[in-house]
This record gives C-alpha cells, sequence and structure tokens, in this order.
C-alpha cells in the first residue's frame, strides 16, 4: 500500500482486494468500527460481495483517568472488563455500572441513529470481518474482538488499511487473522497516513449503512 492513502475510499478498495479470498463465501460478515471505519468497510464489503453492519464499542474510561480503559461495552449487550485495571486499581462494582449505564446510552443513541429498527446481525458461526480505518494503540479493536468471541463466530478476522507493527503483532494473538496493509514506524497517529482524513458525521454513516442495505 503506498503511503500516503488518498482517502478512505482508496484505503477500502485496496483493503477488499486483500481479502478477495472471502468473495462469493455466504458466512461472511464485514462489521465496520464507526464512524471511520465505514467508508473503508463499504468498499471492501461490495468488493468480497458481503453484508455490511456496524460493530458500536464504547471504551468504559477509568474515573480520573479516562483514557485509560477499564473494559468496553458493545452492541448486543456485551460488556468486557480489564482485570488488570480494575484489581490493581481496586475499582469497585458500582463505579464500573455507572460508567457503563453512561457509555451505554450513548450506544444506544448511535444505534438508533445508524440502525432506526433494524435488528442487529447474527454473529454465531459466522465469518466476521472486522474493518477500521486504522489502528493505534488497538484498545477498541481489541474490545470489539473479545465483544465478538461472546456471541461465537467461527472465525474473526481484522483488516486495516494501516496500523503500527506492534499492534498488529500483538492483535495476531487475539484475531484468527489480521489484514493489515502497510505498517510504517514511527506510527504518530492514523491521521498522519492519509491525505485526507476528514471526521465523519453520524448522518454520514447512516448513509453509508442505508445504500448498504438497499
Amino acid at each position: 500500500m503506498e503511503l500516503p492513502i488518498a482517502d478512505r475510499v482508496t484505503a477500502g478498495q485496496a483493503l477488499g482486494e486483500a481479502l478477495a479470498a472471502y468473495a462469493g463465501r455466504d458466512d461472511v460478515l464485514v462489521l465496520a468500527l464507526p464512524r471511520g471505519g465505514l467508508p473503508v468497510a463499504y468498499e471492501v464489503a461490495r468488493r468480497i460481495d458481503a453484508p455490511l453492519d456496524v460493530m458500536i464499542i464504547r471504551k468504559l474510561g477509568t474515573p480520573g483517568q479516562e483514557e485509560l480503559a477499564m473494559g468496553a461495552i458493545a452492541s448486543g449487550g456485551v460488556r468486557v472488563l480489564n482485570q488488570n485495571v480494575v484489581s490493581g486499581l481496586a475499582i469497585d462494582d458500582a463505579t464500573i455500572d455507572a460508567v457503563a449505564r453512561r457509555e451505554q446510552a450513548e450506544l444506544e443513541r448511535r444505534l438508533r441513529t445508524y440502525r432506526g429498527d433494524r435488528p442487529l446481525p447474527a454473529i454465531a458461526g459466522r465469518l466476521a470481518i472486522l474493518v477500521d480505518d486504522g489502528i493505534a494503540t488497538g484498545a477498541t479493536v481489541r474490545a470489539a474482538i473479545a465483544a465478538l468471541r461472546e456471541q461465537h463466530p467461527a472465525r474473526v478476522v481484522v483488516a486495516v488499511p494501516v496500523a503500527p507493527p506492534d499492534t498488529v503483532a500483538f492483535l495476531r494473538r487475539e484475531a484468527d487473522e489480521v489484514v493489515c496493509l502497510a505498517t510504517p514506524e514511527p506510527f504518530l497517529g492514523v491521521a498522519r497516513w492519509y491525505r485526507s482524513f476528514p471526521q465523519l458525521s453520524d448522518q454520514e454513516v447512516g448513509s453509508y449503512l442505508a445504500r448498504a442495505w438497499a
């Protein structure tokens, strides 16, 4: 993959080619991590002729250290805790529940905005391809993998255009497969490796999904 990448559409087209071995299978589901993962995943799903959906993850930030994740929640009622952080900082259940309730409200807002009344996709027994526009630390993707495992997929594939090599190496131990087109160093953030990297709105996410579901 030539860097910097022109935009997310270009990244998705290249990623779709890299995943061509999965084309035409009826057990594959492409899951985008919104918001930035939607344009990439849309192109992947088109290339391999697979259904597209979203997996919404909300990090559970540690009180007073919000960037430190003590866990995450995902669509489908899944909660994953980082037991090392929880026990190391002696975080009690009431604190975890309070943070989870707040993040659950935002998760449900996004679900309503993106999906309306559309039911969540069935994961059990399927090959799930998790797609984002890039990975930095991998915390969100790790939460997504853990949440997917709770729903018993046949296989979990992580697919991204760009990520640091140490993060890719770590994720290979948690996913069944990691497809990453470029692993530059020093990494210094996903946006650095795109020429065009605008923030997406909820409306744009909805538009991609409406087209995919039409």
